[in-house]
């Protein structure tokens, strides 16, 4: 009897053992000792299972703890014959998320409610999904997780650039649902050098998308390395040229996750569906901490020095990169939204060159000048009557969101002596535009003087009827 003792003594030790280097071996290559990515076992965290529980498969099954759970306790640990059963369920229920056609899975999910969705994600995905917080309106995302009782995990991309109430919300948030938010930083060497050869602001002069690549991007993609599927607050109607058709779950266009190779990352959008409004009044309704910066007219929230209230007659995304076209409205974590035609441009929503787009300014007061038109009007010296022209495009969600108010004002002035117009300066007419009619991003909106052969190009984003009528009366 004490013989097979001593020998059941040795082979625990030898199981302990080899199961200790497996998970050291295969979860710390020395290149992320020190930084471990989204998904990783941490030191902190390794459970002994045996070696047949890693390597079900062919496969590698994450035993790290979601963050917002218990740590585990030596009572709570489970035998290895046990833990390998739970392996085992944890990788079939993988398997059978990775054959599912989810554009299946997407269209019986497009009636269902946000809390349904995200059950069916967290179900599916488990400690292997976390859900991507921006310090917005994501904090809805995080209450939903929170209702279905299920663990969830949530990771936030600090750009070093962020607002301080931000800041106070990541706190107010952890504190609010008891959780640790997993943070990603931009690698501080690529930082220092974008900063040291371009400055601080070299946004405002070539654009955002390489400040966000270093910023953002870069971090997401090292994030969504350690994940099989991730969370986003997207909606549709927050960019119409962008976002407008997206699902509540597809296959990731872009990113790679935790096995890599494309296809290797699923994306779920819970609120895709869901009105901005409806996501205020469930906000509202719960109680939940929000960004104090909505209050101040804040509705779409990145880093400070690209973000900005939003007034009257703008649509939210105009807060974002406000110096840039229409067309730039995305920071590339969700490049995907861009489409492409056969001829490898931009989809039409974003450079407006299909005709299946609808035309916008439809009232029957406003005139509809050509290229042709418009020149003849620049030509006019002395003309009998005052003009106001909006260069629009109408793919472009800001000139989208101007529609009521700039019809509303065309049916005002009816009879009153200024004519109201629209000319489409987008696609062939976009060069001329910017040559000859003061073209800086859509839309631009312009008065044409009696006695001036020279237009006036309104200055400001104020779209409303009573502040176009205002600078109309100033200079006609």
């Amino acid at each position: 009897k004490s013989v097979f003792s001593l020998l059941e003594m040795a082979l625990a030790i030898n199981v302990s053992s080899s199961s200790s280097s497996a998970i050291s071996t295969s979860s710390f290559p020395s290149s992320e000792l020190k930084a471990p990515r989204i998904g990783s076992l941490r030191l902190s965290d390794r459970v002994n299972v045996s070696t047949a529980s890693l390597s079900l498969s062919g496969k590698r099954s994450s035993s790290v703890k979601p963050l917002n759970v218990q740590s585990f306790t030596k009572e709570s640990f489970v035998p290895s014959q046990a833990a390998s059963v739970v392996a085992s369920e944890v990788t079939e229920k993988l398997d059978v998320v990775e054959v599912e056609d989810l554009e299946e899975l997407a269209k019986s999910l497009e009636t269902a409610s946000p809390l349904e969705i995200m059950d069916k994600a967290l179900e599916k995905f488990g400690n292997d999904i976390a859900i991507a917080f921006s310090g917005a309106e994501d904090v809805a995302l995080i209450e939903y997780a929170h209702l279905t009782g299920r663990p969830f995990r949530v990771f936030s991309l600090d750009t070093g650039r962020l607002n301080p109430e931000t800041y106070r919300l990541f706190d107010t948030v952890e504190k609010h649902y008891g959780i640790r938010i997993e943070y990603m930083f931009p690698d501080a060497v690529e930082v220092q050098a974008l900063v040291r050869n371009k400055g601080l602001f070299s946004f405002y002069e070539d654009g955002h998308q390489e400040c966000c690549r270093i910023r953002k991007v870069r971090p997401l993609r090292r994030a969504l390395k350690g994940l099989r599927a991730w969370i986003t607050g997207q909606r549709k109607d927050q960019s119409p040229g962008t976002r407008s058709e997206i699902p509540v779950v597809q296959v990731d266009p872009v990113f790679e996750g935790l096995d890599g190779g494309a296809g290797s990352l699923v994306k779920w959008n819970p609120v895709a569906n869901v009105e901005g409004n409806d996501v205020w009044n469930f906000l509202r309704t719960m109680d939940v901490p929000v960004n104090t910066l909505h209050a101040a007219g804040y509705v779409s929230i990145g880093c400070e020095p690209c973000t900005r209230a939003v007034l009257p007659g703008q649509h939210e995304r105009e807060g974002r990169w406000w110096w840039e076209d229409a067309k730039a409205k995305e920071c590339g974590l969700h490049k995907g939204n861009i489409k492409e035609n056969s001829n490898g441009n931009a989809n039409a929503n974003v450079n407006g060159t299909s005709s299946t787009v609808a035309d916008i300014f439809k009232s029957e007061n406003v005139v509809s000048l050509s290229r042709q038109g418009i020149e003849n009007l620049m030509k006019l010296e002395n003309r009998k009557e005052a003009w106001i022209v909006v260069l629009y495009a109408p793919w472009c969600p800001f000139c989208q969101a101007m529609e009521g108010s700039f019809d509303e004002l065309a049916d005002k002035l009816g009879g009153s002596g200024v004519k109201v117009a629209k000319f489409r300066a987008d696609g062939d007419q976009k060069e001329f535009a910017k040559r000859e009619l003061q073209l800086g991003s859509f839309p631009t909106i312009l008065v044409f003087p009696k006695n001036s052969s020279r237009p006036i190009k309104y200055p400001s984003e104020k779209r409303d009827v009573d502040s176009l009528t205002s600078f109309l009366n100033l200079v006609r």
